[in-house]
């Protein structure tokens, strides 16, 4: 392998990430032809055969980091031998940059380059020597983990006294889902890119922008701005730097609380920047979210809600109202979905959009929605003791416990505890793209002898999937499909095609979230004949229900 001035044949090839200054040193290495070209520095003499075994026999490398260099060495010539999907390998290494300079701790850079088929051709390497403010930054980093964050602390209040009169923010991140990716690469690769993250962060992080490991996968990086956009071009570039490790598939969320005076201590600041970064966990839109005080508001009135769940729950504050369903073609209610409103003595009503998602999060969706089996249960056997011909009555079975207790046998219990046909409870299950396991619940459910909805159909992105694979005999047309496809030609030819594709494979259909008499028409052309929503009805209380129902039937 011979040493040769800049060509353009390598020189193209270069992605320039890292500047070439005097004080690196940058070099290719095109492993198909054996061909060195020394781009910065002055390493390697005439007719180097391997720049890396140059290194390792020549007293390049620093004994103390030699363990580093041959895992670092391996890891190219793994690429090389077996192939790679990396972009990069990175490493910390004490080393010379030229033979006669003294050992420093260097940020080692390798930038593979691929053919079509995976196979490394070329390596660009940058080898660079921290400069002192970087070297304070990592030796900072060692002592601001999660086990020890005085230091931390002590350097965002240095910061912030040595710059009156500015704005600083606190960006706090993690990675999405941490928990599946150890699952997925192993908790080995998880803890090397938690690793990565944070010897990159020294190399990003000016010694003025102190930041810390908080707890597992949490970072957290402190500094001072003057306008957004400079705190929103920061966060991209960290993405860029931080978003590619060894092939593996990861997203980051961020949240930032900002201040333009610091009053009170920094640690409400961090919790800020919290409240953000939660906020927007499980997004597929937004990854980064700046604190305002609505945030703090919600937070507290969720805390409010949690507080009086288990009481309102036992003072019967938890009612089960009732959406009429009806038929299109006749005006007759054909059924009715139960859904749970909160009436608070002290609040008033409570909207299902506030205490849902918090119960579905919190674990006690498990009672609420029992409590609502229940109480359908009781409805229908009240028409039957009343001499009323009953109406099917759905429940929402929520994904979030279909594998923690006996579903089908809770269910099935109360049926038999109220002597009530099982065909006359219906259950709905939320259309989803995670539907690993639930096509099994619904065959036990369907075996026993109940109805199954699918409901929210076309909300999602796994709704064909799903029909393909899990016994449903109903769908429910979510409202959103419904009012946003029905405004284009193009839109009522999918759900006239939607409805006839469901009835040709044997599946009975419902329109939820029906609004205008357009849309009943319209529905009742393509044959679709139950709808449910406020054109016909909102959700009743029991009484209101009993008499709608007896003035149409």
């Amino acid at each position: 392998m011979n040493i040769t001035g800049t060509s353009e044949r390598c020189a193209d090839k270069l992605l320039k990430i890292i500047s070439n200054d005097s004080g690196t040193l940058h070099y290719v290495w095109s492993v198909s032809d054996n061909y060195v070209e020394q781009l910065c520095g002055n390493m390697f003499p005439e007719n180097t055969l391997d720049p890396l075994d140059y290194m390792r026999e020549n007293d390049i490398v620093s004994p103390e980091s030699m363990s580093e260099f041959d895992i670092f060495c391996e890891q190219i010539e793994n690429g090389i031998l077996r192939g790679t999907t990396q972009k990069n390998i990175t490493a910390e290494i004490k080393m010379r940059i030229s033979p006669n300079a003294d050992y420093a701790l260097c940020h080692v850079y390798a930038l593979f380059l691929l053919d079509q088929n995976g196979r490394i051709t070329d390596l660009n390497f940058n080898v660079r020597p921290y400069n002192e403010k970087e070297l304070f930054a990592l030796e900072a980093a060692k002592f601001t983990s999660d086990m020890n964050p005085s230091l931390f602390t002590k350097r965002v209040q240095d910061l912030i006294r040595n710059n009156p009169g500015r704005k600083f923010a606190f960006i706090q991140f993690d990675i999405e889902r941490f928990k599946i990716l150890n699952e997925t690469y192993g908790e080995q690769a998880g803890d090397e890119l938690l690793k990565f993250i944070g010897s990159s962060l020294g190399m990003i992080c000016s010694a003025e922008q102190p930041f810390t490991r908080l707890t597992a996968d949490v970072f957290m990086i402190v500094t001072a701005f003057e306008e957004k956009q400079e705190l929103i071009d920061f966060i991209h570039r960290l993405e860029t730097l931080l978003s590619d490790f060894n092939g593996m598939e990861y997203k980051m969320v961020f949240g930032v609380a900002t201040a333009d005076k610091i009053n009170g201590p920094t640690r409400i600041y961090g919790d800020n920047a919290t409240i953000a970064r939660r906020s927007i966990k499980g997004s597929a839109i937004n990854n980064i979210c700046f604190f305002d005080d609505s945030m703090r508001r919600d937070i507290h009135r969720k805390k409010e809600m949690e507080d009086d769940m288990q009481n309102a729950l036992l003072n019967n504050e938890f009612v089960m109202y009732l959406q009429p369903k009806y038929s299109i073609s006749t005006g007759k209610i054909i059924g009715a979905e139960a859904l749970t409103r909160w009436i608070s003595p002290e609040k008033g009503m409570i909207s299902p959009a506030e205490f849902i998602p918090l119960f579905e999060k919190n674990g006690f969706i498990v009672k609420l929605d029992r409590f609502i089996w229940e109480e359908a249960c009781k409805k229908i056997r009240s028409w039957i003791d009343s001499g009323l011909t009953p109406v099917p009555i759905s429940v929402n079975v929520s994904r979030e416990y279909l594998h923690s207790f006996d579903v089908v046998g809770q269910i099935s219990k109360l049926v038999k505890k109220y002597d009530i046909p099982f065909e006359l409870l219906e259950l709905e299950i939320t259309e989803s793209a995670e539907s690993a396991g639930v096509e099994e619940v619904v065959g036990k459910l369907k075996d026993t002898g109940f109805t199954m909805l699918m409901d929210d159909f076309g909300s999602g992105y796994s709704s064909l999937n799903m029909l393909k694979a899990t016994r449903f005999d109903v769908i429910k047309i979510d409202r959103d499909f419904l009012s946003e496809f029905m405004e284009s030609e193009r839109g009522r030819k999918i759900i006239a095609h939607t409805i006839s594709m469901s009835r040709d494979i044997g599946l009975d259909i419902i329109a939820e979230g029906v609004e205008t008499k357009e849309q009943a028409l319209f529905l009742s052309h393509c044959g679709c004949d139950a709808a449910q929503g406020f054109y016909y009805s909102k959700p009743l209380p029991q009484n209101d229900f009993d008499a709608q129902f007896k003035k149409v039937n």
